[in-house]
């Protein structure tokens, strides 16, 4: 091959990797200059917070007894609808045989003393009836006499009592547990044969069951200090069920606790809101979700929060505004409320500008814009 062959393949090898540079060249210079835009517009903006919980009813009743003893007989069941007043369970009395032995034996010096004072009573009767004794000395033997009666009667009551449970001409019985107000039976935590406690100053007593109206829920739950201080008692809340699919509720805030608790590093607030259930069947202890609403704007001028770049530097916000044909100038912007989709424009821009889309550009984008 000689020197001229050399020298035409040589140009026409470079000839034709120019050409093809400046192809793909032509071609990434004309896809980095297309850009989509898009344009601020008025919507209204809620910030939200999502607060977990569960669902309780608002007023829990546990039924204790007056009086320890054995579970003796169980009346109803778990679930089961009581009214006040129904029976839920006998307790059979187990006395403590000290105490037993020392009522028997107040009991036998009440019977002693009063038939002493029966006898004095009788003999001194006689002799008023034939006035050999002055009244007076007459009544207060007389007053002994009855004073007598009475300790025997307390001391049979006493007896009766420790060893049953109640006194035999007692219309109410302390060895019948009771429900105290009506509703639906959630929980039976004893059985047949426990021992229970009574309730007194210096015991809470065991409890026989616990009582609570299903018609009347609350959603509990806790928020993060951060966003506490944005709420307000009567807010109305959206509630979401877990076990109740396709479903949100209403509810009322009724209570925000004034004192935080510390859960893992993070301060929590207790809030409290009542549920509208609409006839709707709920179980006490189902975990839920409400929806907060830390603040709310309407008719503002937003932008999607995509569109927004941040400076390396200062870190604040702009974007790029379209001033010619794929030729854009940067706009320093303030923003203001977020929903993390859109975002308030408070300052900068207006709803004429055309903004910059960073995205690269794509069938969707170019019948976006076509549609505009």
């Amino acid at each position: 091959m000689n020197k001229t062959v050399k020298i035409i393949l040589i140009v026409i090898l470079l000839g034709a990797l120019g050409a093809v540079m400046i192809y793909f060249g032509k071609k990434n210079s004309k896809e980095a200059q297309e850009f989509t835009t898009k344009q601020a517009f008025t919507t209204t903006i809620e910030k939200k917070s999502v607060a977990t919980g569960k669902v309780i009813p608002e007023d829990e009743i546990a039924i204790k007894p007056q009086i320890s003893g054995i579970i003796d007989k169980i009346f109803v069941e778990e679930g089961s609808f009581v009214k006040a007043g129904d029976l839920i369970a006998k307790i059979k009395v187990v006395p403590n045989e000290k105490n037993l032995y020392s009522a028997l034996g107040r009991l036998k010096n009440a019977k002693i003393q009063l038939n002493n004072t029966e006898i004095e009573y009788n003999r001194n009767k006689k002799l008023f009836d034939k006035g050999v004794i002055a009244s007076q000395d007459f009544n207060t033997i007389e007053l002994r006499f009855q004073k007598a009666q009475q300790e025997l009667e307390n001391a049979e009551n006493d007896y009766q009592i420790i060893k049953v449970g109640s006194t035999s001409g007692s219309s109410s019985t302390n060895t019948n547990i009771t429900a105290t107000v009506s509703g639906t039976i959630l929980e039976i935590p004893v059985k047949e044969g426990y021992q229970v406690i009574e309730s007194n100053n210096f015991n809470a007593g065991t409890t026989i069951a616990s009582i609570a109206d299903l018609n009347k829920m609350i959603f509990e739950g806790k928020v993060d200090e951060v966003e506490v201080g944005k709420l307000k008692e009567n807010t109305v809340l959206e509630v979401t069920i877990g076990a109740i699919e396709g479903k949100k509720f209403k509810a009322n805030l009724d209570f925000i606790a004034p004192k935080g608790v510390n859960e893992q590093g993070a301060v929590l607030f207790i809030i409290k809101a009542s549920l509208e259930l609409d006839k709707t069947y709920v179980r006490a202890g189902y975990s839920a979700n409400a929806e907060l609403i830390l603040d709310k704007k309407e008719d503002i001028l937003a932008i999607k929060e995509s569109l927004i770049q941040y400076d390396r530097k200062s870190e604040e916000p702009y974007v790029e505004i379209e001033t010619g044909e794929q030729q854009f100038e940067r706009k320093e912007i303030k923003l203001g409320i977020s929903d993390g989709i859109n975002v308030e424009i408070i300052s900068g821009i207006s709803a004429e500008d055309k903004i910059k889309v960073w995205n690269k550009a794509s069938k969707d984008d170019n019948d976006d814009k076509k549609d505009k």
